[in-house]
């Protein structure tokens, strides 16, 4: 399906509910951008706000951009609650075409779960030009859905391929392994802007972690999680 079938089917699901997230930053954000010197920040796939504005609170100036015009109006509403308007900046696109303004590279680019089912977006394409946002010693963070989140998943998306951190290494790298999982990924036009090629980067993690969620009614699940994590050399 194409991209305006994604943003279709992610309207109706943000404007169905009054908040479908927890507001809560993502555990491997949290602890990644710990360690990391203040500075500027990319969210991609930003949802309600809220690794945008727990960014913002630990003095960021952070951006986040989605394709739901709901999702993104709840988290400028959240960054005003949180009283980080200030810093934080929240666009409504498509990540496969969108682009920072003025060529704007980031200290930190993120994408916590930026995965669609059973209405896929061009995955690979997007982490690729997500590497062109980045500025040089700055870093790039993907953590994926590596296994079905919880044990409940609706029939139609039962099907979902979800990525490993190989494959999403390959991504960010621009390597053929990416372009042979999506079509997408290759090629400068889909690939976007130049991210200097592999020897640019530093691999500072590409590995599956498991975790254990639990539901509202006390029942646990055990996932996984795929992270991978790079620094910009050059």
């Amino acid at each position: 399906m194409d991209e305006h079938d994604a943003r279709a089917w992610w309207e109706a699901r943000y404007a169905g509910s009054d908040g479908i997230w927890s507001g809560r930053v993502n555990a491997v954000l949290a602890t990644v951008a710990a360690d990391l010197p203040v500075g500027r920040a990319l969210d991609l796939g930003c949802g309600e706000g809220g690794d945008v504005v727990w960014l913002a609170e630990q003095g960021w100036t952070a951006t986040g951009v989605d394709l739901s015009a709901t999702a993104v109006a709840r988290a400028g509403r959240a960054a005003a609650a949180a009283g980080v308007a200030g810093r934080t900046t929240f666009v409504a696109a498509d990540l496969a075409a969108w682009a920072p303004e003025d060529d704007e590279r980031y200290d930190l680019v993120t994408a916590s779960f930026l995965q669609s089912w059973p209405v896929e977006i061009p995955r690979a394409a997007i982490l690729r030009r997500a590497a062109g946002f980045v500025a040089v010693g700055g870093h790039l963070l993907v953590t994926a859905h590596a296994a079905p989140p919880h044990r409940d998943l609706p029939e139609e998306m039962r099907a979902y391929r979800f990525p490993t951190p190989e494959e999403d290494l390959a991504a960010v790298l621009g390597s053929d392994e990416a372009s042979a999982a999506d079509p997408a990924a290759g090629g400068p036009a889909a690939g976007g802007p130049a991210a200097g090629g592999p020897a640019a980067w530093a691999v500072l993690a590409a590995e599956r972690r498991p975790r254990m969620t639990t539901t509202a009614d006390g029942t646990t699940h055990e996932t996984a999680d795929s992270v991978v994590l790079v620094r910009r050399r050059a």
